[in-house]
């Protein structure tokens, strides 16, 4: 291979090139000329100790471009930053202004870390810290001298009350109010009561003083303090401002370019929301934008993971994966314009046959279905996908509505019902985890283990929706039960039981390296896409809710419906 400055010319020269550039959001296989480019990078990259090391690896991306001579060759790319640096011989440079992002970066970082630096000062200071203590220390005095009066108080109520009632006995007076007088009441009995109800006034006069004592003690200790707690949130206040003004700045340095000759800033892209975290900054942008600049047309784009997956989860070495679209949804299509390419695949828009969903029982108020892989549950949010087994249901059954869901990609057992009351009371039972359901996947590798439960907290990927990533902090709990029933030389039959109902749980439970390692069979998701056996086979998630059993809401019987996987 030639290599002339940032292009690594093929040699020979390829005979076959891509019809039209595909769409970065497409998760099908790349170009064969991007699978090869794919493979030189990995061979590059091969060794890099901090790729290897636990949450160490990174996305990398290739771009196979056209050069004005005619010789075909790629770009190499990598997201963020490679072994802590933003520009690495071999790989393309970064989309920023380095002259202009020099200009206010590091001063900017150098001025924010001093206000952290203060923060923490103020934080750790001697006199703050003393000041606390003291403060907790006078507060657990102030509550104990406090219960201790509260006690004495009691003691003394108990003994007035019982006092009055003797006074009164003893003058035949029968059981009025005692804090009252009567009208059979002598000055003397009179006088007895006026001084246990002073005594009672006595004792709130009392309770008043020790108040006021503890507010004034607190009183100039709670002023410092306040005083040293107001300088810090003076200061944090500040620091949020300058930090969000210096992204902005940085932000401003990103000049997007596309195949027209265009150019926009970063921000302008997202307005009028601002850029999240590391928007420009993964390979694909950064790829197209430098074969712009150096007059190259573009032809195939590929993007891969290489080192140890993130901690997260969702990512294997050597897999390709599609553009995000947290980040690169509102830049790619920008930087496409004005070069052929094909759009976007929007899934759930296959044309599925009308006699789906098929019913596998019906009564005067429930309806179970048999979903098939390719079908939304509910109408998509966006407005443009209306088919769905709701849709369906709702023209065959007035008023139907179904009371969980599948997974696009996911077929089997799906529950309805045909009245609001019914519908209800069966959402109350799955939200009470009251209904047992089992599910058929392949794994894509050899789980060695034979049963076991899988307990990963799960939360959405807010750069790259609707992926799910494990986030032990932020994360809601998922819990999953599974067993093998059969294995192959390179695959994994499983059966999967969910004990919680979070979003792609049993995808992501089988991919993530702490649940079985082995994501499932045609997951365009967090897998490898492909038919479930090997097989020539149209490709299709190999996940099937084969198992479901529900009390019914009417008759109070245990139902249970069984439907074989269709793979």
């Amino acid at each position: 291979m030639a290599v002339l400055d940032d292009v690594t010319f093929f040699d020979p020269p390829p005979s076959e090139l891509p019809a039209i550039f595909a769409s970065p959001f497409d998760p099908a296989e790349p170009h064969p000329l991007a699978r090869r480019a794919a493979e030189e990078l990995t061979a590059r990259v091969r060794g890099r100790a901090s790729l290897d090391a636990p949450g160490g690896g990174k996305m990398f991306g290739v771009l196979v471009v056209a050069a004005p001579d005619g010789r075909i060759g790629y770009l190499r790319g990598f997201s963020g930053m490679l072994d802590g640096q933003w520009h690495v011989p071999g790989f393309v440079p970064p989309l920023y202004d380095r002259a202009a992002r020099d200009a206010i970066w590091p001063a900017g970082q150098h001025h924010l870390r001093e206000l952290e630096l203060r923060l923490r000062e103020l934080a750790a200071a001697p006199e703050h810290a003393a000041l606390r203590a003291q403060h907790g220390a006078i507060v657990a005095r102030h509550t104990a001298e406090l219960a201790a009066l509260r006690a004495r108080h009691r003691d003394r109520r108990t003994t007035r009350h019982a006092a009055r009632a003797a006074i009164r006995g003893a003058a035949g007076l029968g059981a009025l109010d005692p804090a009252r007088g009567g009208p059979g009441d002598t000055p003397l009995l009179a006088a007895e009561l006026h001084t246990l109800d002073q005594a009672s006034r006595g004792d709130a006069a009392e309770r008043r003083r020790l108040d006021a004592a503890h507010d004034a003690e607190l009183a100039a200790l709670a002023a410092r303090l306040d005083a040293i707690d107001g300088q810090r949130a003076a200061l944090e206040h500040r620091r949020a401002t300058e930090s969000r003004d210096l992204m902005k700045q940085v932000h401003d340095s990103y000049l997007i370019d596309n195949a027209r000759g265009e150019r926009r800033r970063l921000r302008d892209l997202f307005a009028p929301g601002e850029p999240p975290a590391g928007a420009g900054d993964c390979a694909g942008p950064k790829l197209l934008g430098h074969a712009y600049r150096l007059g190259l047309r573009p032809l195939a784009l590929a993007e891969l993971w290489r080192g140890a997956p993130p901690i997260s989860g969702g990512r294997r070495a050597g897999q390709f994966y599609p553009s995000c679209r947290g980040k690169c949804g509102p830049i790619l299509p920008f930087m496409l314009e004005g070069l052929p390419h094909a759009t976007p695949p929007v899934f759930g828009a296959d044309a599925i046959p009308a006699g789906e969903p098929r019913v596998v029982f019906e009564d005067p108020w429930l309806i179970v279905v048999d979903k098939p892989c390719g079908l939304l549950s509910v109408p998509g949010r966006s407005g443009l996908l209306t088919d769905s087994v709701a849709t369906r249901l709702g023209a065959r059954y007035p008023g139907a509505a179904v009371a969980h869901r599948l997974d696009l990609d996911t077929s089997g057992l799906l529950v309805a019902a045909k009245d609001p009351a019914t519908h209800l009371a069966l959402q109350r039972a799955f939200a009470r985890r009251e209904v047992d359901k089992r599910y058929a996947a392949w794994l894509d590798g050899v789980v060695a283990r034979d049963h076991g439960t899988i307990e990963l907290a799960l939360r959405v990927d807010l750069d790259d929706r609707p992926r799910q990533i494990y986030d032990p902090v932020h994360g809601k709990p998922a819990i999953t039960e599974w067993r093998v029933v059969e294995r192959t030389a390179s695959r994994t039959r499983v059966a999967l039981v969910p004990r919680t109902g979070r979003t792609h749980q049993l995808r992501v439970h089988a991919a993530h390296p702490l649940g079985l390692g082995a994501p499932i069979a045609g997951d365009r998701l967090y897998g490898i896409a492909g038919p479930p056996d090997g097989t020539s086979a149209a490709a299709r998630l190999a996940l099937h809710a084969e198992f479901l059993a529900v009390t019914h809401p009417h008759t109070q019987r245990r139902i249970e419906f069984v439907r074989p996987a269709p793979f």
